[in-house]
């Protein structure tokens, strides 16, 4: 059996109308190993929850996939019909959703909720669902589970109703979890506590942990290793020590030297000029050509190909060497 457990290649994913075709993902590879957490990070609008979508196969109805390689434990996900793809979803593959009030059915109590997802992909009664359910809530932190059983989702707080999709989510004991933002809008005491459950639940059954996130101290947490992603595209891919230590990447860098850091004095915190260009108005050469302090003429003109700059780090960038502690340096 292999050790790798998710292996992405060239992954290309598109929106498209009657006009025009917009790349939102472009020539992305990653892969996931069993008992392995990647996380993957950026700001908002970098292509991340679409490239997690992607491999669940439940893109928008103007999305599709146009390129590229998904092999999930020996099977081809991008062959496999919505039927044969129905049976991994939820069971073998599950996620996390960004909302997890929203992502929960307001009209349906939190019990039918993960019993329907049990009875969906296992063979089980729908009593011997009811305990594996109460059980799922007690190993979620859930006080009174049998209570809590019959709540609706509006009757919970953010940090229950995240509580509550981690339980569906690992109803059927998956190989593979992709946690788009599992801590966002969570107080620090909360999220402490949903990171150290997905660490115990993937140190039990050595599953394999896709962390969507734009916080790189949840990522500094969890992590085993980390791609850097913007506008569609992968910067910078290495361990996590790598990237937090010794970043190649001026986008990485940036992000890294966004985060404020206890004791340290200073009248303004640094932030990245601009924003991530849209989808429909992509620069020429290099897609952070627009905010990167060190682009020059040849950066605006030729896009770089990602390459390894020493073993395991890949980075996208012209200039782009192997870094001391510190990292880049960037004014």
């Amino acid at each position: 059996m292999s050790d790798v457990l998710l292996q992405v290649k060239n992954l290309k994913m598109v929106f498209e109308n009657k006009y025009r075709t917009f790349t939102a993902v472009d020539n992305l590879g990653f892969q996931v190993k069993r008992g392995q957490t990647l996380g993957i990070v950026g700001e908002s609008g970098s292509g991340k929850t679409m490239s997690a979508l992607s491999v669940m196969r439940l893109l928008p109805n103007q999305g599709r996939i146009s390129g590229g390689m998904m092999t999930f434990d020996g099977k081809d996900l991008t062959l496999l019909k919505e039927k044969e793809m129905q049976k991994i979803r939820g069971k073998e593959i599950s996620m996390i959703f960004q909302d997890p009030i929203m992502s929960l059915d307001q009209v349906y109590t939190v019990g039918y909720q993960i019993i329907e997802t049990i009875l969906f992909h296992e063979r089980a009664s729908k009593q011997g669902a009811k305990k594996r359910a109460i059980e799922l809530l007690t190993a979620v932190g859930i006080a009174q589970p049998e209570l809590v059983f019959n709540f609706y989702p509006f009757e919970l707080s953010g940090g229950m109703c995240q509580r509550v999709m981690i339980a569906i989510a690992l109803s059927c004991n998956p190989k593979l979890l992709f946690a788009d933002e599992p801590t966002t809008a969570l107080d620090v005491t909360v999220q402490a506590q949903i990171l150290d459950l997905l660490k115990k639940v993937q140190a039990k059954y050595q599953m394999g942990i896709v962390l969507i996130t734009h916080d790189l101290g949840v990522v500094a947490d969890i992590a085993d290793r980390v791609i850097v992603m913007y506008a569609g595209k992968s910067m910078e891919g290495a361990p996590t020590e790598v990237i937090l230590t010794r970043p190649s990447h001026p986008y990485t860098a940036g992000l890294i030297k966004s985060i404020p850091k206890l004791g340290e004095e200073t009248d303004r915190l640094y932030n990245i000029d601009g924003m991530v260009p849209d989808i429909r108005h992509m620069p020429t050469g290099c897609r952070f050509c627009t905010r990167c302090p060190l682009a020059d003429e040849y950066c605006r003109e030729e896009e770089p190909e990602i390459r390894e700059i020493e073993p395991d780090h890949y980075v996208r960038c012209h200039k782009a060497v192997p870094q001391q502690e510190g990292g880049l340096r960037i004014d």
